[in-house]
């Protein structure tokens, strides 16, 4: 089923058929055996491209072909909590509150711990891979949709999305506003790995996390209270989505630097000054072919 009206058509093939998309949702089985690392192929270098469309350029729309390839690609996309059921659904921006974009791509997923970190990790993906494609995407927070349930599954979160040209992509990743390093590192091991990893997008830029580096691995914190403009009762959604985001930028760039590494999540706790998130165990050297995505 889609909802494809008003795509643009690149070529005289049939008009898509209109009704709902939903497009894809992952039993147990499927999210625990979907692809691992090729699902990254490509990912890693559009980090330096990526960029928050506040606002759009207008003048280009999605065509028919297009929006069927994302719909195919969210069926690739791997999650970071393999068993947890979610789905995607591709809608017009008339259908939600959203102001931006001609599209949105909805999320919802099965609320178990640790499935705010999934969504963030896994709907970036998707970002980084529209970039690729000159499509423009903004995380839209404080998004609503008319149906709030697929399937027994929550709506969580939503992308407006849009296509643009190249020249509206980022020229110089860092222009962008972000804490020092040493504000958010301590160690000496994997610098260069969080140097980029910092660049990843938060709500109201507030960049809730900190990295602890020792030889062999990496332990991610999320800092509790980092709210901005954001409502307190929101924040804990809001940066648990965004330490998502940033676990998915760590693991690129050590793939990137021919490091595999496992992963293992540690605490979903919303006390104290910061949580222990997650653990990354990062080999010296590894084919990336014989290294299982582990949550322990």
């Amino acid at each position: 089923m889609k909802d494809y009206s008003g795509a643009a058509k690149a070529d005289p093939s049939p008009a898509v058929p209109s009704g709902e998309s939903i497009s894809a949702v992952f039993t147990d089985h499927e999210a625990a055996t979907s692809p691992a690392p090729e699902a990254f192929d490509g990912l890693y270098p559009m980090i330096f491209k990526r960029r928050s469309f506040h606002t759009f350029p207008g003048g280009r729309s999605l065509s028919a072909g297009e929006l069927e390839e994302i719909e195919a690609f969210t069926s690739r996309i791997r999650p970071l909590t393999p068993g947890t059921r979610v789905a995607f659904k591709i809608v017009p921006r008339e259908k939600t509150n959203c102001k931006r974009g001609q599209y949105c791509v909805l999320f919802y997923s099965e609320k178990n711990e640790y499935y705010l970190y999934n969504a963030g990790y896994m709907m970036e993906q998707l970002d980084l891979w529209l970039t690729a494609r000159d499509i423009g995407v903004c995380w839209y927070g404080f998004g609503r949709t008319r149906e709030k349930r697929i399937d027994g599954l929550s709506f969580v979160i939503m992308l407006a999305i849009e296509k643009a040209e190249p020249g509206d992509f980022r020229k110089d990743y860092r222009e962008s506003a972000r804490k020092p390093t040493g504000e958010i590192f301590e160690g000496t091991d994997y610098r260069e790995v969080v140097e980029v990893a910092k660049y990843a997008p938060s709500a109201c830029n507030t960049q809730p996390w900190l990295v602890h580096s020792e030889p062999g691995r990496l332990l991610v914190s999320r800092i509790l209270g980092s709210r901005g403009s954001i409502p307190a009762r929101l924040l804990s959604f809001y940066n648990k989505i965004d330490v998502g985001i940033f676990l998915l930028f760590i693991e690129l760039g050590l793939r990137h630097g021919g490091r595999a590494p496992e992963i293992r999540l540690l605490s979903d706790a919303d006390e104290g000054k910061e949580n222990q998130v997650a653990e990354f165990c990062v080999p010296k050297c590894v084919d990336e072919t014989l290294v299982v995505h582990r949550i322990i």
